[in-house]
């Protein structure tokens, strides 16, 4: 492993980072020198194409890299399971990028896609982060780029507003994980996640250590939208561009999440605590088991509620945020694994939700309930990926969110002696039920509510339906041999 500063050292491990910030800047010249009197969809189909491609050539180059390395003690790491991760960000820009060619919320069509972009380099720095430092710098990037991106569609208030208060929250919850970071630097001297958990130990009575784990997860607890961080999520998926959304909810989730883990797992180890039931002890385990607990609650009860699918997937993003805490409440490789494979999972189901629904709009204008009444006389392709996709984040068998629920709960389940984190599993259990209530919903209004009148089927573009279709064959062939990707995150784990 390489530790001192090396600028060719750097250049080698983030060789994927550079491709994807010349193709932001192929992307953004081609636009402006080359297509500005074209048509928007020639544009956006240029400009999507072209990130596609940049995002295929730096998986490649993730696929192709060999061995480890650490630059600036932690400042960028790289790992065979973070490439993993990283992979994992990388398929869900993909699918984000073959909706947003279909948009036509913008007319500036090279800035939103280097956005996208900007954005994805932002989620990989944070993946190889192992430093508190490169963590809130990789944490600002991809923000500041998600909160544009969901201020995109200018000709609709609801877009400025959902960024607006995205921006907001997102302000204080940084401020409050900077806080954070601070305290937990005075408290051990370090900002290097492997040896502030050395000085974590020995402080870890310290009302300033309670503090401090606060104000982390209240800036983690932020990105991955957990109760009662979530407020932002409801109006930012429903408001912002589709393919935006589609990217916070699947790619942000990836990134945050395994900086989440690796904070509490790592970085706080020895301030566990613990959510055992009948034996809590005060730690960051007890404070995420409540989190969990509450998003698992709220978010399938809420999302009862809901006419609109954007905001029902919101509150479905807060459930699922609950159901991923469990994982790291293992605190072991087990949770890891179960963690990493959920997220992939979760993410391939509801980039595919949200492509049909961005289909959808594009159709009918709306996004609403009654939008989808007839959907699979309409489009039978989308209607039949809607219901692989809402199904398998119900966690139905034999699809990929079954095993995903199964792996989480059973990681969850055997970390503890005696009942445990039981108490959780069981919640988590009976909140999948209710979660499979409001997926029927959509459901029904697809596939058995005829609509008033006699209506045209959807004109779907050729490479919508194709999205559409990879994603949902994803989801099954997953679910179907889910020891592909555990074999692979085992291995990765050593």
């Amino acid at each position: 492993m390489v530790s001192e500063l090396s600028y060719l050292e750097i250049l080698r491990l983030a060789l994927p980072e550079t491709a994807l910030v010349i193709t932001a800047l192929v992307v953004l010249a081609s636009d402006l020198l080359a297509l500005r009197k074209d048509s928007l969809s020639v544009r956006l189909g240029f400009c999507a194409s072209l990130a596609v491609l940049g995002c295929v050539a730096a998986g490649v180059l993730l696929v192709m890299a060999s061995g480890a390395g650490d630059v600036g003690g932690g400042m960028f790491v790289v790992t065979p399971l973070i490439r993993l991760v990283k992979l994992g960000v990388l398929a869900m820009a993909v699918p984000a990028l073959l909706v947003s060619a279909q948009g036509r919320f913008t007319t500036h069509a090279g800035e939103y896609v280097a956005l996208i972009l900007f954005a994805v380099v932002g989620m990989m720095f944070l993946v190889s982060a192992e430093d508190l430092l490169m963590v809130f710098v990789a944490l600002e990037m991809t923000s500041l780029s998600l909160y544009v991106l969901t201020a995109f569609h200018k000709r609709e208030v609801g877009s400025a507003e959902a960024a607006l208060k995205y921006f907001l929250f997102g302000g204080m919850s940084a401020a409050l994980a900077l806080f954070g970071f601070s305290l937990l630097y005075g408290l051990t001297g370090s900002t290097n996640l492997n040896e502030m958990a050395q000085g974590v130990g020995v402080h870890a009575s310290d009302p300033l250590l309670v503090v401090a784990l606060i104000g982390v997860l209240a800036g983690l607890g932020f990105k991955v939208a957990v109760v009662p961080f979530h407020l932002w999520a409801p109006d930012v998926y429903q408001g912002a561009p589709t393919p935006s959304a589609a990217l916070i909810a699947t790619g942000s989730k990836v990134a945050s999440f395994f900086i989440l883990a690796k904070l509490m797992m790592v970085g706080l180890a020895g301030s566990e605590g613990s959510a055992a039931w009948g034996r809590y002890g005060s730690g960051w385990v007890l404070a995420l088991a409540i989190a969990a607990a509450a998003s698992m609650i709220l978010g399938n009860l809420a999302a009862l509620a809901q006419s609109s699918v954007k905001r029902l997937l919101a509150y479905s993003a807060i459930a699922h945020a609950g159901y991923v805490s469990l994982a790291i409440l293992s605190n072991d490789s087990a949770g890891l694994t179960a963690l990493l494979y959920y997220v992939f999972v979760y993410g391939l189901a509801t980039m595919g939700a949200f492509a049909v629904v961005s289909v959808v709009e594009q159709q009918t204008g709306g996004d609403r309930l009654e939008d989808f009444t007839g959907l699979a006389r309409r489009a039978p392709v989308l209607a039949l990926g809607l219901l692989v996709f809402l199904l398998s984040l119900a966690g139905i068998p034999p699809l990929a969110g079954f095993f995903g629920k199964f792996y989480v709960f059973a990681a969850a389940a055997g970390a503890e002696a005696g009942l445990g984190l039981f108490w959780l599993v069981i919640l988590g259990i009976a909140m999948s039920v209710v979660s499979l209530y409001y997926y029927l919903m959509v459901l029904k209004r697809a596939y058995v509510q005829e609509p008033g009148e006699e209506v045209a089927k959807f004109r779907v573009n050729g490479v919508a339906t194709a999205t559409v279709a990879i994603l949902a064959l994803a989801v099954v062939i997953l679910g179907c041999f889910p020891d592909w990707i555990l074999h692979r995150i085992a291995t990765a784990l050593g």
